[in-house]
């Protein structure tokens, strides 16, 4: 949930070509004598090798990598592998041209062997993750173009202790930047990530790269602008022409660079946060003699004013002006990655002003991220009466008996659940019929429990045009054939939850499924409705489910059950019960599941003895990352 985790992916897709997962073996089947069979018998022929995952294989085991000599390209993220074992196995890949490791506490750049960094000094593409302060292989990467840095270094260790963001003893060569075309790097929350993405920069900014045409820094919260990399900014402005660029917003407020920058032919622009408003928008992006119909990936997330004019009076939940929102959907319209979530964009009254009907325009939408407020209509309907609240959808009296559930074979566009023919919202998806990510986040939402974002505990009600945002609309996404990813957060009228399961039965492609905050708080009133959706969810891998109060029942694990390709499971529930007897028989049927969080209101007790009756009956199988918490 969140920009950092979702729109990230976005932009590391974009930059490099996502590797398939491999996760520990579901099967007996997949056992490290298996792995080593396979690697000894064709790891001549293997070009391209991804382990990404395998924290499962033995040091020893990974050691046969060596043995495909032919290997051009190489994902060893997750893996254990000490510094003399990385050496051993690199040594052996001379043509080895793009890599992906992790650098974790004990990493030692002075046990790699003149071999090891004969073939890093060839290597052009590198994603490197840092659990400990270090420089990692990066000095050795002499002919490197592409680098991707994930940092998720904690601020203490295990045991308390508050660490330094100084480079340990070892790491004192330092990069080498001058073939350098892609910097983009992703902090994860803390200090210490913060002081060694700068010790990067610095030298970064002492020269910068000729040849540079992406730079992207992700950092959750603020992030100071220091002397070293105002130097960087100002150099690229002079120096270079990007096509890709996202900064912390304290470096774009207030600053006039989006002025003086060049760009070539701009694939990706993120201003995520950033106090920019429409005008700013088109002055110094749109009309600064740019052509944008090369540009792919626009995030203007939590920008609150930039599609509003200039206007110091103007609140928050404002109308926008559709001429802003129309000038730039004319200038990019080739847009296929596009994020405005995280603020107020309400739609003014009149024909052809609505958000979604000038969205509608951008045909070759692939991921879309919006605000709930965004896709109600700017006036109520008339065909449409009022929504009313959960606690009086039962009519009182003696009137005749109503039944509240999901009837067992619905038409999905059909009755109240139905997307209506004249819903703008229903319009805009029928144009964008190939959008394969899809995210409505009510603008007030903060999770709970965020991946890349500072803890917000103050949570705000939903905007008030939410209010009008129930199962018609998420019913129409069931429209979306090729839908993979969904993300429904902070929608207050859901009633019955009744669109899920047009979603459920229609799009079948859906892999990734994250729902938080769905109806009015604290009532659960759509559990039938999600257990009846995820029994066609046959390709479901990732299900994220935030939502106080929830009730994990022997129902809710039944069903999901059936979802036989997941292997991540996270369920965030404050006040929320579960049953482990349900547990336990679900992890028994999903044998692909490598990931099962639960955050729940149970006791301690009763979470430890889950976790414990867990690791017992699947230790002859690997041990899988099993979190049970409050």
């Amino acid at each position: 949930m969140g920009e950092g985790a979702v729109w990230g992916a976005r932009v590391e897709e974009t930059l490099v070509p996502a590797a398939p997962l491999s996760p520990r073996p579901a099967h007996p089947q997949a056992s490290e004598d298996k792995v080593k069979q396979l690697v000894t018998e064709i790891g001549w022929e293997i070009q391209q090798l991804s382990m990404a995952g395998c924290y499962w294989l033995s040091g020893s085991t990974l050691e046969h990598v060596a043995r495909c000599r032919g290997l051009v390209k190489v994902n060893l993220s997750g893996c254990h592998l000490t510094s003399l074992r990385l050496s051993k196995v690199l040594s052996a890949l001379q043509c080895l041209r793009s890599l992906a490791i992790d650098v974790s506490p004990g990493f030692d750049a002075s046990q790699l062997s003149g071999e090891c960094k004969a073939t890093l000094s060839r290597v052009r593409e590198l994603k490197q993750t840092l659990y400990t302060p270090s420089y990692g292989v990066v000095p050795c990467c002499t002919s490197l173009e592409k680098l991707l840095l994930y940092f998720e270094i904690l601020d203490r260790t295990r045991e308390g202790a508050v660490l330094s963001g100084q480079l340990m003893v070892g790491q004192s060569n330092v990069p080498r930047y001058q073939h350098l075309r892609v910097f983009y790097a992703r902090l994860a929350p803390g200090y210490i990530n913060q002081e060694v993405v700068r010790l990067y920069l610095a030298v970064l900014s002492d020269r910068t790269p000729e040849n540079l045409h992406a730079f992207l820094i992700s950092v959750p919260g603020s992030f100071a602008e220091s002397g070293a990399t105002k130097n960087l900014l100002e150099s690229m402005a002079r120096n270079v022409a990007l096509d890709a660029l996202q900064l912390p917003k304290s470096w774009l407020n207030g600053s006039a660079l989006l002025q003086h920058m060049k760009f070539s032919s701009p694939f990706y622009f993120s201003f995520s946060r950033c106090a920019l408003s429409g005008g700013h928008l088109i002055r110094r992006v749109i009309d600064g003699g740019r052509d944008l119909r090369s540009l792919a990936g626009l995030n203007l997330s939590g920008c609150a004013h930039c599609l509003a004019p200039d206007s110091l009076l103007r609140k928050a939940e404002d109308d926008i002006d559709s001429g802003i929102l129309e000038t730039l959907v004319a200038a990019c319209g080739n847009l296929r990655h596009l994020n405005l979530s995280a603020a107020h964009h309400h739609s003014p009254e009149g024909p052809g002003r609505h958000l979604c009907q000038l969205l509608a325009r951008l045909c070759h939408l692939r991921s879309l991220s919006l605000p709930v407020c965004a896709v109600a209509d700017s006036a109520p309907r008339a065909d449409r009466a009022p929504v009313q609240p959960a606690t009086h959808a039962v009519p009182r009296g003696f009137g005749k008996k109503v039944r509240i559930g999901v009837p067992s074979g619905p038409d999905p566009f059909s009755g109240q659940a139905g997307p209506l023919p004249c819903s703008v919202f229903w319009s805009l998806l029928k144009s964008v019929p190939f959008l394969d990510r899809l995210e409505l986040i009510g603008s007030n939402f903060s999770s709970a429990m965020p991946r890349n974002e500072p803890a917000i505990r103050n949570s705000l009600p939903p905007c008030g045009r939410a209010q009008s945002v129930g199962d018609s609309e998420v019913a129409a996404i069931g429209q979306l054939a090729f839908l993979r990813h969904l993300t429904l957060a902070q929608l207050p009228s859901i009633l019955t939850g009744s669109g899920l399961v047009s979603i459920g039965l229609q799009c079948q492609q859906l892999q990734s499924l994250s729902l938080a905050h769905l109806g009015t708080m604290g009532k659960v009133a759509y559990t039938s409705a999600l257990s009846d959706m995820l029994k066609h969810c046959k390709r479901l891998k990732d299900l994220r489910l935030e939502q106080p109060y929830f009730n994990a029942n022997a129902q809710f694990f039944q069903a999901l059950s059936q979802c036989s390709a997941l292997q991540r499971l996270c369920l965030v529930s404050r006040s929320g019960t579960l049953q482990p007897e349900a547990v336990l028989a679900f992890m028994a049927r999903c044998l692909h599941v490598v990931v099962c969080h639960l955050f729940t209101g149970e006791s301690l007790s009763t979470c430890r003895s889950l976790q414990q009756s867990l690791l017992r009956r699947f230790s002859t199988m690997g041990t899988d990352e099993i979190n049970s918490e409050m």
